[in-house]
């Protein structure tokens, strides 16, 4: 099986490439690997050695030819490339994240792929309650506020038009809840905390009170985990949507165990809101307050669907991963190879 894996060089796709590579060791000779990416990391260290680069940005209508090239004589595109930052420009972003899936489909089309696995998100879905587990047939329509949100369901309207009009082309999406490692752990400290921030963070993340909002409920998977829920994908030729969750559903009581803080009386969402909202003017932080929006918002998934369809089941909890982050954060951990996932200094 020859497979494509545009954003090969960044958090989701150097895991997949980790799984991938592992597969190939199992069973020499069973795939040939393609990777795309808008920069090109150092191709003699693994993961990303043994790996037909291509460097291009999928958003970019004069890198179409190139993507097209990449593409030719794949059996498979698994397409994880997003980016989240600058999030003050959302012409940039929408240009990579929606654009780019148009052009991503467009350029399997005309090469004749037969299987796209696209990663959608936890964060595609429409508002829902906390209090109940939601499946795959939750409307995938965004949430107010969020651009991140929004902009994943553009692209899950894409793949359904897609689907539509190539019914003979297997699509599947995986929506996950927050995918992390420590190996990501620079790579997500500059997105979400900034350079100062980032470094300010202690390894061993503590505070004596969790005054979160009750509504900040959210789930999480370690990147090896929904890495192996791709390969599951590819190897089955599955298709459809798949919610990818490790547990425990993280609550603020979860929050409060793990950084060994006592909960006190709730914040309401409005109030942080308008205190991430007022950092992120102030240009203190990187992160906008759509992202508390799609926090609050965003459903609790049901995983029956992956487990029953994949036989998936997550090696590593939330709390784990989470726990793994926070102190690759704090290091700075990352992969040196890759630009995308650079250590801090």
């Amino acid at each position: 099986m020859r497979i494509a894996i545009v954003g090969a060089s960044g958090n989701m796709g150097t895991a997949l490439l980790r799984n991938l590579q592992g597969q190939l060791a199992k069973r020499p000779g069973s795939l040939e690997l393609v990777g795309v990416s808008r920069r090109l990391p150092d191709t003699a260290q693994p993961p990303y050695a043994g790996v037909e680069w291509h460097t291009l940005d999928v958003g970019q209508d004069d890198d179409l030819p190139r993507l097209r090239s990449a593409l030719a004589g794949v059996d498979a595109v698994v397409h994880l490339a997003w980016q989240l930052q600058p999030n003050r420009d959302l012409d940039i972003l929408h240009r990579t994240n929606v654009t780019g899936t148009g052009n991503v489909l467009e350029a399997a089309r005309e090469a004749g792929v037969g299987h796209i696995v696209c990663a959608s998100s936890v964060g595609a879905y429409s508002k829902a309650p906390k209090d109940q587990r939601t499946d795959e047939s939750w409307p995938a329509g965004g949430i107010q506020g969020s651009h991140y949100s929004q902009h994943k369901a553009e692209q899950e309207a894409l793949l359904d038009r897609f689907e539509t009009e190539q019914p003979d082309v297997k699509v599947a999406r995986l929506r996950p809840g927050l995918i992390f490692q420590r190996d990501a752990g620079s790579e997500i400290g500059r997105y979400f905390l900034g350079p100062l921030l980032a470094r300010l963070l202690p390894r061993r993340v503590w505070t004596p009170v969790l005054p979160v909002p009750d509504d900040l409920i959210f789930q999480a998977v370690h990147a090896d985990d929904a890495a192996e829920a791709y390969w599951q994908v590819l190897d089955r030729g599955e298709s459809g949507a798949f919610n990818i969750a490790a547990e425990p559903v993280v609550t603020p009581q979860e929050l409060a165990r793990l950084l060994g803080a006592r909960r006190i009386l709730p914040i309401p969402v409005a109030l942080l809101h308008a205190l991430a909202a007022l950092t992120w003017r102030l240009r203190l932080q990187p992160t906008d307050p759509g992202w508390v929006d799609m926090a609050a918002g965003a459903p609790v998934m049901d995983t029956g669907r992956a487990r029953r369809l994949l036989a998936w089941e997550p090696r590593i909890s939330s709390i784990d991963a989470i726990v793994q982050v926070l102190d690759g954060i704090g290091a700075g951990d990352g992969v040196a190879p890759s630009p995308a996932l650079k250590p801090r200094n």
